[in-house]
């Protein structure tokens, strides 16, 4: 009798709180609440009036078009400098010709410890001209790039995003020269 009592006890003693768990879930998942409106995140996210935010901006129009061999084109839409230290630029490496192409091993650069990770856009360069320094492709502790790697061919009408972190030049300097090796060079303004 007293061991079919504990039992009884025990199964009590876990029911309520997966029941109280449970209840909760289900309030949680109530959605617009019970004044029959909708929710606030709901109503905005299907406003016809949203306004596109700063990346939905800088994907109409592109800071620069660098046309490179073969129908491959770097479209750069967006070149941000974050607080880290360092710039991003990214875009679409595009092949805007009829046939796949192999992306160049150029790109990659000429340094050993770059080429030795797989091909990569770890040969581009920011160049302030007015300071006179070029900055480089940044690395991680192993030596790999900070840029889009291991891409080997990019079939006709494919765009491929891509992104290059170099290190930050002073903020005085805002506009920069885009350098890819094979491509056509391009001035890009810094943002941030």
């Amino acid at each position: 009798m007293i061991m079919e009592f504990t039992t009884k006890a025990r199964r009590g003693l876990v029911a309520v709180p997966v029941a109280i768990g449970l209840a909760l879930g289900v309030a949680g998942c109530g959605g617009g609440g019970d004044d029959g409106k909708p929710d606030a995140s709901v109503s905005a996210s299907n406003s016809s009036e949203s306004k596109p935010d700063a990346q939905e901006e800088n994907s109409e129009k592109p800071l620069a078009e660098l046309k490179g061999p073969s129908g491959l084109m770097l479209t750069v839409s967006a070149a941000q400098r974050d607080s880290g230290g360092f710039v991003t630029v990214s875009g679409d490496l595009k092949n805007d010709g009829s046939k796949t192409v192999t992306v160049p091993a150029q790109l990659s650069g000429n340094e050993t410890e770059i080429i030795r990770n797989g091909r990569s856009l770890g040969g581009a360069t920011l160049v302030d001209s007015k300071g006179k320094k070029r900055y480089y492709v940044l690395r991680d502790t192993d030596g790999r790039p900070l840029t889009t790697t291991n891409f080997s061919a990019v079939k006709a009408g494919e765009a491929l995003p891509v992104f290059m972190q170099f290190p930050a030049p002073p903020a005085s300097a805002t506009e920069m020269t885009l350098q890819l090796p094979m491509f056509s060079t391009a001035v890009i303004e810094i943002s941030g």
